[in-house]
């Protein structure tokens, strides 16, 4: 099974780019975040034409997520449960093939003194214990999506420039640290072990160019995933060209 993630930066503004590499790659199971767009605006067609199917969680200009499968998704769930009606959209988990897909848009935070911060702290709370109560680390489970986090230095190109601000903060680490101890695993490592794999550059000061990057889109699962976690790849020319996301595909092949 290949399952994939990308932060695609609205995908009505980038539907062709991102049908193109759908239709290159064929994976099975498809996360986005950031769609930013209603549910009824989500542009299912052309992926339709690939035979996708669409399970969409959006919302206007801001957030949202969808899971794109070949084979039904079922037992779907959107968002935390204790998330109010209106709560930012960036949750949607279901299961395919017998694996469950957790696809989630974790809050940036803005930065450490703000109260977004601490909403992000909070909120990652909140999907460990959502984790806990609604699944087991012994069954088949692939948590992944954008998590705003880079989770070591490896995964930062200037680590001391980063350390202590948003996305490489002591905080955001202890709280990534108390999701993946309830039985999770980072794919990408059991394959490759080198710094300068990132999946983020900023549209700013030739951040790509320079190679100035984070790895915070993740893909990680509980040990009967990592058994069969056969490789991990980032996607980096999908940064290139006209109009890309800041985010690259990150795809697992299990």
């Amino acid at each position: 099974m290949k399952i994939a993630t990308w932060n695609v930066n609205s995908i009505r503004s980038r539907v062709e780019r991102v049908a193109a590499w759908t239709q290159r790659e064929r994976p099975d199971v498809l996360c986005f975040q950031e769609i930013k767009t209603t549910d009824d605006l989500f542009p299912l067609a052309p992926f339709a034409d690939l035979g996708y199917r669409a399970e969409v969680f959006g919302q206007k200009t801001y957030n949202g997520v969808a899971i794109l499968t070949r084979k039904p998704l079922t037992q779907v769930v959107r968002n935390l449960p204790d998330d109010a009606s209106d709560a930012p959209r960036r949750l949607l988990a279901g299961t395919v093939d017998k694996v469950r897909i957790v696809n989630v848009y974790v809050p940036n935070g803005q930065s450490p003194d703000s109260d977004k911060f601490i909403y992000k702290l909070d909120w990652l709370a909140r999907l460990r214990s959502f984790l806990a109560a609604s699944a087991s680390a012994k069954d088949p489970l692939v948590l992944l999506g954008d998590f705003n986090i880079a989770p070591e230095e490896r995964d930062v190109r200037y680590p001391d420039l980063w350390r202590g601000h948003i996305h490489f903060h002591p905080k955001e680490h202890e709280a990534l640290a108390r999701i993946t101890s309830w039985g999770l695993h980072d794919l990408l490592r059991k394959h490759h072990e080198e710094g300068g794999l990132y999946s983020w550059w900023d549209y700013r000061q030739l951040a790509f160019q320079k190679n100035n990057g984070l790895r915070i889109d993740l893909i990680l699962g509980t040990a009967p995933m990592l058994k069969r976690s056969q490789d991990v790849v980032i996607h980096r020319d999908e940064r290139k060209g006209e109009s890309p996301s800041d985010h690259v595909p990150v795809v697992a092949e299990v």
